[in-house]
């Protein structure tokens, strides 16, 4: 495989996780691998659940302001934070040529707006009688556009939805984007918010044997080397491509990850002795299972391979739509503050048990992975 940066690489991040807003909070916590699921106030959340990983203290009016922000759900709140934050870091190159920048989010929406809003039709004397204002925070598309707007974004603007793999979704989408000439930059990431109604879906769905749920997001700027040079960014880390499958029954997971990872080693010309880190979702139960094995199978016994592996999901909780893109945030923070050695290709994958299995494969952006130029 070529030494040389090219195709699309991933010049700025941004993060809001359970260890506080920001990549240097991120990274704290990462790095010295601390729990960020805390106890939960059972009288601000009456959920099935005695603990979660919340971004502490984050309050949609105390983050962005009274302004605009009446009838604002918790997850278009995040999003709009996060890409605020990723904003800030690009510089004002980017926010001056807000009309070239595009944003993709991978969302599965907020389910406690939908239910909320669903509830109140149910319940009212007529069900027209609902609060308008509160519709918009029941569509898929609604924290990306508002987003576009709170910063003036004006390229394309899209949503997409596959679960623990949204955020490697997000990425493939925004290379699209950038291939096909639609934007010059690309915004995309992930975020999951945590809320009532989905702790007690999440409770019912694993009959209680769930883990704490967690939320966050993580996004990244995504644009071609010459955009990077341009703008005065020091690329991080470059994605050199993204697989998907679907599978039908749970136990066909470990196999659809396994035809993810192979083909994509195959395509990009990539020797699996050639990875140097790896972060799966290392979700609990047979999904979780299934990934571990299919990982094994591919790059051999875990713990043989000096490998660095990544695997946030006993940190922060179940992170869901936000899962993988907040693992290859945890990637680029081992690369800037810890090296992987000589071998410098990552591997994120993800596996859904609503049957989506996928991967996506970076190389960092230094000779020894030791953190940005």
């Amino acid at each position: 495989m070529a030494d040389t940066l090219g195709g699309w690489v991933i010049s700025e991040m941004a993060v809001a996780s359970p260890y506080g807003l920001g990549e240097d909070a991120f990274a704290e916590g990462v790095l010295a691998g601390r729990r960020a699921a805390a106890p939960l106030d059972a009288g601000a959340w009456p959920a099935p659940y005695t603990e979660a990983g919340l971004i502490p203290g984050f309050d949609v009016v105390k983050a962005l302001g009274p302004k605009g922000t009446r009838s604002m759900d918790r997850l278009t709140g995040i999003v709009v934070t996060t890409t605020g934050l990723l904003l800030e870091r690009c510089g004002t190159a980017v926010a001056d040529a807000a009309k070239e920048t595009g944003l993709v989010l991978g969302t599965p929406g907020s389910v406690q707006s939908v239910m909320a809003f669903t509830h109140d039709a149910l319940s009212g004397e007529r069900p027209f009688n609902v609060n308008p204002a509160h519709f918009p925070n029941t569509v898929l598309n609604h924290p990306a556009g508002r987003s576009a707007i709170w910063h003036g974004l004006k390229g394309p603007n899209v949503s997409v939805s596959g679960g623990a793999a949204s955020g490697l979704h997000a990425l493939n989408y925004a290379s699209r984007l950038l291939r096909g000439g639609h934007a010059d930059t690309v915004m995309c990431g992930a975020a999951e918010e945590f809320s009532v109604q989905r702790a007690r879906l999440e409770h019912v769905h694993t009959e209680g044997a769930g883990a704490p749920l967690g939320e966050g997001a993580a996004f990244f700027l995504l644009e071609s080397v010459r955009s990077a040079q341009r703008g005065g960014r020091t690329p991080r880390a470059e994605l050199l491509g993204c697989r998907f499958r679907v599978f039908t029954r749970p136990e066909l997971a470990g196999k659809a990850l396994v035809t993810c990872v192979t083909d994509l080693l195959q395509e990009t010309g990539t020797d699996a002795e050639e990875i140097g880190a790896v972060a799966p979702t290392g979700a609990p139960g047979f999904p979780g299972e299934q990934e571990a094995t299919a990982l094994e199978e591919v790059l051999g016994p875990r713990g043989t391979d000096g490998r660095a592996r990544l695997e946030l999901h006993d940190l922060l909780g179940g992170t869901g739509a936000a899962s993988a893109a907040l693992q290859f945030a945890g990637l680029l923070t081992l690369a800037a503050h810890a090296p992987w050695g000589t071998r410098r290709l990552a591997l994120v994958t993800a596996v859904d048990g609503e049957g989506i299995a996928a991967c996506a494969l970076f190389r960092s952006a230094t000779a020894d992975g030791n953190g940005p130029r």
